[in-house]
């Protein structure tokens, strides 16, 4: 079976493998003795394996991500089967067996081979995650397809979201990849879809379990077409003050490890690597315990 398709089962959870529920867990200072697990989460868009120098190269990929020595990762602009630009690789499939982690790749093109028989061409975002990935969903979410001569606004694929038990804590894991254009009209229909996923994994109380959602918004912090999503999340990486694109001299900071309520930030990096022409962003986080 594929590495990009393949999901833990229930069974994996850390109470049937005998480990304590606690494992991994540490007090949190004014939670009142509650407790929390560390995660550390990063995103990355890999420019389907290109470096700032525009060379497909994908083991250079592999040790940017290796570096950043991150449980969870969200990676965007991934080819799978998709063209002559990365060999016709699906790098989902490599990246995560490169680095022992679980993959799930959510495509936003899925386009018919070039031959029959051969894989199909595919494009999107994924989410790499040393924790078994107990089950996963790519949304439709509003695209202007830049495969069509002609596009419109229209609900299309492409939006991951993969569920963790990281230490015995669930997680809700987003992967996205916002609309690039000038105009944010795209985008703000976009975070609208965002928001009414996300609140789709909450209870009738309006009780959520802990979220992160990360990827390349194509948007600074301050664009108007975020700002709802600051209503509900919590941008992870303001204090490190960096800019992440482009890679090579960054002006932008368009790539986000965002987080809901329950989840403390520790610390965050934007890491000064040129395997892409995005630069990473990783996350040092605290998820208590709780829905």
């Amino acid at each position: 079976m594929s590495l990009r398709r393949r999901f833990a089962p229930l069974l994996l959870a850390a109470g049937l493998l005998g480990l304590p529920a606690t494992a991994g867990a540490e007090a949190v200072p004014g939670t009142g003795g509650g407790r929390a697990v560390p995660l550390r989460v990063a995103t990355y868009n890999i420019a389907a394996g290109a470096g700032s120098d525009r060379v497909f190269d994908p083991g250079r990929t592999a040790e940017a991500l290796r570096s950043l020595d991150a449980d969870v990762i969200g990676l965007q602009e991934v080819d799978v089967h998709w063209g002559a630009r990365s060999e016709w690789r699906d790098l989902a499939a490599e990246l995560a067996e490169s680095l022992d982690m679980e993959v799930h790749f959510a495509p936003i093109y899925s386009f018919d081979p070039p031959a029959e028989g051969e894989p199909r061409r595919e494009f999107g975002v994924a989410v790499l995650s040393r924790f078994p990935i107990v089950s996963a969903e790519n949304h439709d979410i509003t695209r202007l397809s830049t495969q069509d001569p002609n596009p419109v606004p229209a609900p299309a694929p492409g939006f991951g979201e993969v569920v963790l038990r990281a230490h015995g804590v669930r997680v809700h894991v987003y992967s996205t990849h916002l609309d690039y254009r000038g105009d944010p009209s795209v985008r703000q229909a976009q975070v609208a879809d965002t928001r009414r996923i996300m609140a789709e994994d909450c209870d009738r109380k309006n009780r959520c379990p802990r979220q992160v959602l990360v990827g390349d918004f194509n948007a600074e912090p301050d664009a108007p077409e975020l700002a709802p999503l600051w209503e509900r999340l919590t941008d992870a990486a303001p204090a490190a003050g960096e800019g992440t694109y482009p890679a090579a001299a960054p002006v932008k900071r368009i790539d986000y490890v965002t987080v809901s309520d329950g989840i403390e930030v520790r610390d965050a990096t934007v890491l000064g690597t040129l395997a892409s022409d995005h630069r990473p962003v990783v996350a040092d986080l605290l998820v208590r315990r709780g829905r």
